[in-house]
């Protein structure tokens, strides 16, 4: 069954199973109907609907058929985990085409574990502002599997979604009236690639509180060259969501000034962005400026909660839920190579940006990570690494929060961001 026509009324994906929650995505439908939204349903389970009867717009055999595989297929393995990769991967699949041909407006899904792992999968492929609601078992304990560097909206269910009961329905009643108003305004201001993306470029910064001074300064003046700044908090969550923005293809350049999220991926602190953390711009071929902001710290938790096998290192007390602890001269010699490594291997315009004058508000002479040794070897280590390659360096003698360094790091940026539109109109106009 063909879905409802794009751009008569607003329009919410269903995604969910609908072999164990039928009934509750019945009501659902039911009550978006009510409120004049336009309803689209796949089913991401492995069996027949149980309690829904209307209309299943993807039913299950096209999802498993988008996720590369077949219902018989993922019943004969028996496998549950890989039944629900599978299904998540095909609604992914068809959750993405939907909207990206104007289909829908917003998706919303239901779910135990199981079902919150689909939908974290689904939302992956929707970008930053398409409305993206939750309402799981799991979403009051730790949700970042299910957000990740996602704009994902959950509720906890409170019950368990079996059935529509005086607590259910006022849970996913306010659901339901949540998403009707968000597929409403996301369908009233159009896609971001039309009007969005006319008005001043993007620039994904990142910060954090020990580097804001830097990024402050530097904000103000990219703004003052005509461009929009988003500012990512380098907290684990905050880099993964440049990265992904990198990827997107929204962002003209990149101002990396807070790489720290790699010390904490080394060294086992608790804001770590993961291992691909700085290669997304190169990869795509976004212009970026780098720098060393803040890695020398990594990040903890309350005091009591750091690993006892770091008993004997220098450690500040940012705050009472806040430990920082200060890399080491070996720690940093490894940050030092792989961050040459990544940028040594980027195929975007890329530039290393050097604060010989320390690299966070807490390394300065005479503050509590003051160590020039430490930051020797993290500087000559990066230094080695993007020996011979594509990548230029601009060796300074102040501090990274100067604003010197900050507004020289921004007009850096900015000559990167027009030398490549330049190169590209090139290529474009010198085609036969």
């Amino acid at each position: 069954m063909t879905a409802p026509e794009a751009g008569v009324r607003p329009t919410v994906a269903l995604v969910g199973t609908l072999d164990t929650k039928g009934a509750e995505y019945r009501w659902v439908a039911e009550r978006l109907g009510e409120l004049g939204t336009d309803v689209v349903v796949v089913d991401a389970g492995t069996r027949e609907p149980h309690g829904y009867d209307a209309a299943v717009h993807h039913p299950n055999h096209e999802v498993a058929a988008a996720g590369g595989t077949d219902l018989d297929t993922l019943l004969a393995a028996d496998d549950r985990g890989a039944a629900v990769s599978a299904m998540a991967e095909g609604a992914a699949t068809v959750i993405g085409r939907l909207h990206a041909t104007g289909r829908v407006d917003a998706v919303l899904a239901l779910g135990g574990s199981g079902g919150s792992a689909i939908a974290a999968r689904v939302f992956r492929e929707l970008p930053i502002g398409a409305p993206k609601l939750l309402v799981s078992t799991m979403a009051s304990g730790d949700v970042a599997p299910y957000v990740g560097a996602n704009d994902v909206t959950l509720t906890y269910s409170v019950v368990d979604i079996a059935g529509i009961n005086q607590i259910s329905r006022a849970v996913l009643g306010n659901a339901v009236a949540a998403i009707a108003g968000m597929a409403a305004a996301a369908q009233a201001r159009g896609p971001a690639s039309s009007a969005e993306r006319t008005d001043r470029p993007l620039v994904g910064a990142s910060m954090f509180g020990v580097t804001t001074p830097a990024v402050d300064v530097a904000r103000e003046r990219l703004d003052e060259l005509g461009y929009e700044v988003l500012v990512f908090h380098a907290t684990g969550s905050g880099g993964q969501a440049l990265e992904s923005l990198a990827r997107s293809g929204m962002l003209a350049g990149v101002l990396d000034l807070t790489t720290t999220e790699l010390a904490d991926d080394l060294v086992g602190g608790v804001l770590t962005a993961g291992a691909d953390r700085l290669t997304a711009a190169g990869a795509a071929g976004v212009p970026q400026l780098v720098s060393l902001g803040a890695l020398d710290m990594v990040n903890f938790g309350p005091r009591d909660t750091v690993p006892e096998r770091f008993a004997d290192r220098d450690f500040f007390v940012h705050n009472a839920t806040v430990t920082l602890m200060r890399t080491t001269v070996d720690e940093n010699r490894e940050l030092g190579e792989r961050i040459g490594a990544k940028l040594a291997g980027a195929e975007a315009p890329t530039v290393l940006l050097l604060p010989r004058g320390g690299i966070s508000a807490l390394d300065a002479e005479g503050l509590p990570f003051h160590d020039p040794v430490a930051d020797a070897a993290l500087i000559d280590a990066v230094l080695a690494g993007v020996a011979g390659s594509a990548v230029t360096v601009v060796d300074r003698p102040e501090h990274l929060n100067d604003p010197v360094f900050a507004r020289l790091a921004a007009d850096t940026l900015h000559a990167l961001i027009e030398r490549d539109g330049d190169r590209n109109r090139t290529d474009t106009t010198g085609k036969d």
